[in-house]
């Protein structure tokens, strides 16, 4: 009676330790659910780039005041979000906060020399477009592009993300699982 008493308590020490039963029923993001999270991206060096956080943005100098700062919705899995990010709250439970690092391949993919291209400078005055250093620029087919660089015959266009080839580290807090995903 001793071994089956004894082998009892090994069993459910192995099911408790798998993770075969969760402490309390507590309720995980898994792919499908909609749900809200509060977040701040930043580059490797500390840099934000962008947050759902009001007081980060305005602490970090890039504060928008036409911004709804409020928790992100989505639903995981998707596509509605870069690949690191949906795979990085799988797991999570409403109220943990977690540290996403996200590398560029499962972010905006790597620095392409290839989307960088120069063009005469009479292509874009010819389409209207008064070329200035910075400028978004849109294709037909609806690519995006900043203006790198000008002279008098020719123009520089990057057609990388602007975060393309960067590693991304989010602070996330998970806000809700289920709720309105406005359909």
């Amino acid at each position: 009676m001793k071994k089956i008493g004894t082998l009892f308590l090994l069993l459910a020490s192995a099911i408790l330790v798998c993770g075969c039963l969760t402490n309390n029923n507590v309720k995980v993001v898994k792919n499908g659910d909609y749900v809200r999270v509060d977040y701040v991206g930043k580059l490797e060096d500390g840099t934000v780039f962008d947050t759902s956080v009001k007081d980060v943005a305005i602490a970090a100098g890039m504060y928008n005041q036409r911004r709804d700062y409020q928790p992100l919705g989505f639903t995981v899995g998707a596509g509605e979000m870069i690949q690191g990010f949906d795979k990085g709250v799988v797991g999570m439970a409403v109220g943990e906060n977690n540290t996403l690092t996200i590398p560029p391949e499962d972010a905006y993919g790597a620095y392409r020399e290839d989307r960088v291209i120069t063009r005469p400078i009479e292509e874009l005055t010819a389409a209207g477009i008064t070329p200035v250093v910075g400028k978004k620029i849109f294709t037909a087919q609806g690519q995006s592009g900043t203006i790198k660089s000008v002279t008098d015959t020719e123009v520089v266009i990057n057609f990388n993300h602007e975060l393309a080839g960067k590693t991304l580290i989010f602070d996330v807090t998970l806000v809700s699982i289920g709720g309105n995903n406005g359909t």
